[in-house]
């Protein structure tokens, strides 16, 4: 036999047994409570045509997709994220509507991206998107959303980073950066490389107090008393006071919420995706890694497919809850318990009937059927600590 057909290609695995389980109790705890702040379900198509995901509606590169061609010559992409689907769904399905829409989802994603050692190229995501409400409500609606996801799984340890597009973007602008001192900045941002941020600011002649500037968007605060000092040195910039207000807004809401200790203010978080417009969070606990929720407010991401909306949204990525829950030793809570009822074949009448009432009672039955009295004693030895129950 080839034993290549045995093995997975990288990227992707099987699941099964308990981890599979703490998957499957991860999703239903997050299905329930998003179903709880009023969320429909929304399923969309796991490929789409490569227009879907062009330039600014994704999360990643093209060079990172998978990519294939249907009978009619059109390129399609499994999708590497889900929102740019729930965005054109939600164009086409609701053009007229004036209301809020809340929409929840569960699908994989695919990226073909090397680069990450370990790194899944099939993952899970699961979500929820918001979409017609541009209120700062809204903004504290969602990562309050998270943060009691969070806990209806289980987890007591774990922070939410929060920040605003037009912080790092409003600086720039006050520098007139190009697009290359932009991504130079992003990158030394992004790798937490404050002194390299300061030489390189030093190389571009940037006046000491806009370099200054950079450097307290480089730190973590705890709420908007922390950052007072900060908005004053800021007034002669209006989109990063106006930013820094809203962050403010969404922070007295938060604590209404009864949420605002899992929150900080990181200034320098970046955004995952180019779509983003505003707020912009992701989500850190131990055991993943990496971030295990990633979000934000994207505005203008419909207007692509022809419906001006305001946006936000989030997804959670389940394959790193599973790390997470996995290292943190979260107790899985399952449905029911596991009964097995062991019976010899001349008594399957009694053996069916009381299975098909222990079932109908919530519980998990296995029905397991021996020849005679000794394969009966030898399968109770087998499953000896087990629920048992055994008919001769």
């Amino acid at each position: 036999m080839n034993d290549r057909i045995l093995h997975t290609p990288e990227g992707v695995r099987d699941l099964y047994g308990e981890e599979l389980a703490r998957k499957k109790h991860i999703e239903r705890a997050l299905h329930k409570r998003l179903a709880s702040f009023g969320y429909q379900p929304i399923q969309t198509p796991t490929f789409e045509f490569f227009d879907v995901f062009g330039s600014k509606r994704g999360t990643s590169h093209a060079k990172s997709w998978y990519k294939f061609f249907d009978r009619e010559g059109n390129t399609l992409v499994l999708r590497p994220d889900i929102t740019p689907s729930i965005a054109r769904a939600a164009a086409k399905y609701f053009t007229e509507e004036d209301r809020a829409i809340r929409l929840s989802y569960q699908g994989n994603i695919f990226d073909n991206n090397s680069s990450y050692q370990g790194h899944l190229k099939e993952s899970t995501q699961l979500g929820a998107e918001l979409i017609g409400d541009p209120s700062v409500d809204a903004d504290a609606e969602m990562i309050a959303l998270v943060v009691c996801g969070m806990q209806a799984i289980g987890f007591l340890d774990f922070q939410i980073s929060v920040t605003h597009a037009d912080l790092l973007s409003g600086l720039m602008d006050a520098c007139r950066f190009d697009d290359d001192n932009r991504e130079r900045i992003q990158s030394l941002i992004e790798n937490h490389n404050r002194f390299g941020l300061q030489e390189y600011l030093e190389e571009e002649s940037v006046p000491a107090d806009l370099a200054k500037l950079f450097d307290s968007m480089t730190r973590i605060y705890n709420s908007p008393v922390d950052w007072a000092d900060l908005t004053n040195r800021c007034a002669a910039y209006p989109k990063i006071t106006e930013a820094f207000d809203r962050l403010e807004q969404i922070y007295e809401i938060l604590k209404i919420y009864g949420v605002d200790s899992y929150v900080s203010f990181e200034p320098g978080l970046l955004a995952s995706s180019e779509y983003y417009t505003g707020l912009i969070f992701a989500g850190y606990t131990f055991g993943s890694g990496q971030a295990f929720v990633r979000g934000g407010r994207y505005d203008q991401l419909l207007s692509y497919f022809g419906k001006n909306a305001a946006a936000i949204g989030f997804a959670f990525s389940v394959d790193r809850l599973m790390l997470a829950a996995s290292s943190q030793e979260l107790e899985i809570e399952e449905d029911g318990q596991d009964q097995l009822v062991l019976y010899h074949r001349s008594q399957r009448v009694k053996a069916l009937h009381l299975a098909h009432d222990l079932r109908q009672a919530g519980q998990r039955v296995t029905l397991i059927s021996c020849e005679d009295t000794r394969d009966l004693e030898a399968e109770k030895s087998r499953y000896a600590g087990a629920r048992l129950t055994c008919l001769i």
